[in-house]
């Protein structure tokens, strides 16, 4: 008889739970309902066929056996036809966490931690509309601001905006530089942008390149998505996507396989998000209904014949392959109640991911996040394509991997940073209900100083 799992807080109201209870004493929620979180399935060659999602973890190749002690590294190229499909120590078992967390409110907004009175007429912050311009429209020229040297609002594009941020003409709230974030670097860019509808953007994302020992480059991806429902969850992401970023880059040139590198720096992020909790900020925030800093995780590690992704949460992974004749892949699995329910076979993904409990997630960083499980997993695609890392802002407007290789731009590899202009404009034309952030990586790996043209 396979054990119910063991909840804090139930996947439906969020009211605490008691040890052993069968059924939520506030809502009545059948917590049977929450089946056990599904194995990894961390392995495959790719070659243009790929498992089918949300495949059953016996339908997955087998995972292979760590190499030998003093195993050289870099592992060997795809010309080798003995190579493994990964090649790398996998990282130690760990016990299923417990317990789900909401990442937004049942009807689909993000939940923020704090209380707002609730009468009528009021609305929740980030149900406000657009608070600044919308990224994807350029902005016309400024008019002369009043007074010399003042900085034009965005909005009105004539009023002044005074040292707190607001139009002194029209009163508009400017943008925060979290608010709409770009960067480039070597062949990989990220984007990322507050959305729609939230009052601030909680994700984060870091990349760079380096090189390994033998002086062939690596590229990394770390992105972020804060939990809403959780005290300064834009805190969280920004500490776990750079704790994260720096231990990678420092441990790949050092000889470390990038699978245990992943794994490592996922461990790495976690204890920054943990810090969080104890710091004074977070102690004079805390109230009985919120919980400690956390976020998700997802990265990706590129080298010239490996590709690495690790996480924890709901963000993804996707491989689209440059010849699209070819079938893109998702690479990562949800921690979320709408995978579990898929793996139990209990709902199909159309029904479990219009379910209002399907952004409820399994796993997460963060001090209340009980045992850590990072997952990552090796994959050796046999042509160049790229690796598409990102948040639930961006898929929940091209779930299925097939949706995200048709958005995607014919030419992401050579043009990165408009490629992810593109996929960050496509959510905000679907509504932009959250934040959506977006790395691209191309793969194999880059030589430094290739890029955009």
């Amino acid at each position: 008889m396979s054990q119910m799992p063991q909840l804090s807080a139930c996947p439906s109201c969020e009211e605490p739970l008691e040890s052993g209870d069968r059924f939520c004493g506030a809502c009545g929620y059948d917590l049977s309902a929450v089946p056990e979180r599904p194995q990894d399935n961390p392995t495959i060659t790719m070659n243009g066929s790929v498992p089918a999602q949300g495949a059953a973890a016996g339908e997955y190749p087998e995972r292979p056996s760590a190499p030998p002690a003093g195993a050289p590294w870099p592992a060997p190229g795809p010309a080798d036809p003995q190579a493994t499909a990964a090649g790398g120590p996998m990282p130690p078992e760990v016990p299923p966490a417990a317990g789900v967390r909401f990442d937004r409110r049942p009807d689909g907004h993000a939940a923020p931690p704090e209380t707002y009175q609730t009468q009528p007429d009021q609305m929740q912050p980030d149900e406000y509309l657009l608070q600044a311009p919308d990224p994807r429209v350029s902005a016309e020229p400024a008019a002369p601001a009043a007074g010399a040297g003042g900085k034009v609002c965005v909005a009105c594009r004539a009023g002044r905006v005074d040292d707190d941020g607001y139009c002194e003409n029209c009163g508009h709230a400017q943008p925060r530089e979290r608010d709409h974030m770009e960067q480039e670097s070597g062949p990989i860019a990220a984007v990322s942008d507050r959305g729609l509808r939230h009052h601030r953007n909680e994700d984060a994302f870091a990349i760079g390149t380096t090189a390994l020992p033998d002086g062939t480059p690596a590229s990394v991806a770390i992105v972020c998505d804060g939990v809403s429902s959780a005290t300064r969850p834009d805190d969280a992401s920004q500490a776990a996507s750079r704790a994260a970023s720096e231990a990678v880059l420092a441990a790949l040139p050092r000889g470390a396989h990038p699978q245990q590198a992943m794994h490592d720096a996922i461990v790495a992020a976690s204890r920054a998000v943990n810090s969080l909790a104890d710091e004074p900020a977070t102690a004079r925030e805390q109230a009985p209904h919120q919980n400690a800093p956390a976020c998700t995780i997802v990265g990706a590690v590129v080298t010239s014949g490996l590709l690495i992704v690790g996480w924890v949460g709901d963000s993804r992974a996707y491989w689209v392959p440059v010849d699209r004749s070819a079938p893109p892949a998702r690479l990562t699995e949800d921690d979320s109640w709408a995978a579990q329910m898929v793996a139990a076979g209990l709902m199909n993904e159309a029904e479990a991911y219009a379910d209002e409990r399907a952004h409820a997630i399994t796993g997460w960083l963060g001090a209340d996040a009980y045992e850590l499980e990072p997952h990552t997993a090796a994959f050796k695609p046999d042509r160049p394509g790229v690796v598409v890392v990102c948040t639930d802002g961006l898929w929940n407007y091209a779930e299925a991997a097939e949706e995200m290789a048709r958005v995607l731009p014919l030419d992401a590899a050579a043009h990165p940073l408009h490629s992810a202009r593109v996929l960050v404009g496509h959510a905000l034309d679907g509504g932009g209900h959250d934040n959506v952030t977006v790395a691209l990586v191309p793969f194999p790996a880059v030589p430094q100083g290739a890029g955009s043209a």
